[in-house]
């Protein structure tokens, strides 16, 4: 089991990033787009350095759902392998079988 603490931060962190999506993709667009003026573009990127760091989608640590472990997570279940393969096992799962060859 991961810290609690890690973990809070990991959810803060989605919240923020939510929080400022759209604000964060307008402000990059406007950086990003070449038709506008260099003052216009620089401003925008002015801005954009002002947003909370933790707002940034690239901050976000994909961490198990169930036991906050941060590596070996399957991004479409959010669990990690450990966690993903004892609910298998358990049938908790449906339509996962767990493979021997």
């Amino acid at each position: 089991m991961a810290k609690k603490s890690s973990i809070e931060r990991n959810k803060k962190r989605r919240a923020m990033s939510a929080r400022f999506a759209n604000k964060r993709a307008e402000l990059k667009g406007i950086a990003g787009d070449m038709g506008r003026g260099p003052e216009e573009r620089f401003a925008a990127h002015m801005k954009l350095a002002k947003l909370p760091r933790n707002s940034s989608k690239v901050r976000i640590r994909n961490r198990c759902e169930l036991t906050g472990r941060p590596r070996g997570v399957y991004r479409k279940f959010r669990m990690s392998r450990i966690a993903l393969r004892d609910l298998a096992s358990m049938g908790r799962i449906p339509g996962m079988i767990k493979s021997s060859w």
